[in-house]
């Protein structure tokens, strides 16, 4: 087995809903991040033994291979493959395991994981309107029509004794962090900026700066009257995308490239498909496990805040230090484009690490059906 360093990460900012990135194709985001990545590290496109493409709702403007669609966009040479995966929100951090793990393998030498969702052009939920998803043995076995990740984050925030005011002041705290880090320069060296009808777009869209307690309390409950997770609580819906390159020492020297760091070790697990938002525990053991590393060795953890009791059950049960958590803010601040939000946050997890030289990170992401996968990167 090679030894698999990623040498650039790269990201959009992210817009809001209906924002200014809504009407950009997740085409030509994707697209735009990889001739990014190239100009960035000074490959040449055709070295790319394949792209690796996370995006979720694969329909519409995202249908037909997002991933190989982005590579022609991107103006690189037709033979370089592209593939599309979907892991839900974890799809993008999927495609850097596939990616690692092929050249782990020596299937690739030189290979880039990313990927997109534009959630104001393929809203959430879109392609449940144009079939069924949930076959008879889904029905039968969990008597449900639907998994919802709503009831779910009340049911992890009731399970663990949440308070809204809890919730309400973690989500102040992503977006305090969030504007801390915009304002200090922590993005610029990742963000590629889109052009948009007038200028071009170049910060996180998302972040609400003077948001009070106060504010949070006006807003109604989203999934249950008496529940506790809202709008205000809860990642943003948005668009956005990412990409990193992921090869070995030897090319990465070859390149002329210091990688940012070495990919150290990658799993996925599973857990109950209705509570649906706890597989990030099992996720990050089985990682910790595998990487003979504890949690006390690790220096910055990102653990996705698609809801605010996702993070906040997680640094419950791993005993974590809960000022090395999501220290840059997270989704409930900028936002979580989907497919594109594993690569989103791997890419601001390791310029968050070089500009410290923290020498260990663990991402951690929740998915649809109980899904979670688990990161641990050593930075270099």
């Amino acid at each position: 087995m090679r030894e698999v360093v990623i040498v650039d990460a790269v990201r959009t900012p992210i817009g809001r809903r209906n924002g200014t990135l809504a009407e950009v194709h997740p085409v030509e985001l994707s697209a735009l991040v990889l001739r990014a990545l190239a100009d960035r590290t000074g490959i040449e496109p055709e070295m790319v033994d394949d792209v690796i493409w996370g995006c979720v709702t694969q329909i519409g403007e995202q249908s037909s291979n997002v991933g190989r669609l982005a590579v022609l966009s991107a103006g690189w040479p037709e033979s370089v493959p592209g593939t599309t995966v979907d892991r839900a929100c974890g799809s993008s951090q999927q495609a850097l395991h596939f990616a690692a793990a092929g050249v782990a393998a020596g299937h690739y030498d030189l290979a880039i994981a990313g990927g997109v969702e534009s959630m104001s052009l393929v809203p959430l939920g879109a392609a449940r309107k144009v079939g069924k998803p949930y076959g008879p043995g889904i029905l039968e076995r969990y008597g449900t029509v639907t998994f919802s990740q709503g009831i779910g984050a009340e049911t992890v925030a009731e399970r663990y004794g949440m308070t809204r005011e809890q919730l309400d002041g973690f989500a102040l705290r992503s977006h305090r962090l969030a504007a801390a880090a915009t304002d200090g320069g922590a993005f610029e060296g990742q963000i590629v900026p889109v052009p948009v009808e007038g200028g071009s777009f170049r910060q996180d869209e998302g972040i609400r700066r003077g948001t009070s307690m106060e504010q949070m309390a006006s807003l109604k409950p989203a999934f249950r009257d008496d529940g506790v997770i809202h709008a205000g609580n809860a990642s943003q819906i948005s668009d956005g995308a990412g990409a990193l390159l992921v090869t070995t020492p030897e090319m990465a020297e070859r390149l002329g490239r210091p990688p940012l760091a070495r990919f150290h070790t990658g799993a996925v697990a599973a857990d109950d498909p209705v509570t649906m938002l706890l597989g990030v525990v099992p996720a990050t053991k089985k990682v910790l496990e595998r990487s003979g590393l504890g949690i006390d060795q690790i220096g910055v953890y990102e653990v996705n805040e698609a809801f605010a009791p996702v993070p906040l059950a997680w640094l419950e049960e791993m005993k974590g230090d809960p000022e090395l958590l999501n220290p840059a803010g997270g989704a409930i601040a900028v936002g979580h484009p989907l497919g594109g939000s594993g690569a989103i946050l791997m890419t601001r997890m390791l310029h968050w690490m070089k500009a410290r030289k923290i020498r260990y990170g663990l991402q951690v992401m929740c998915e649809a059906g109980g899904m979670a996968n688990a990161t641990i990167v050593e930075g270099l």
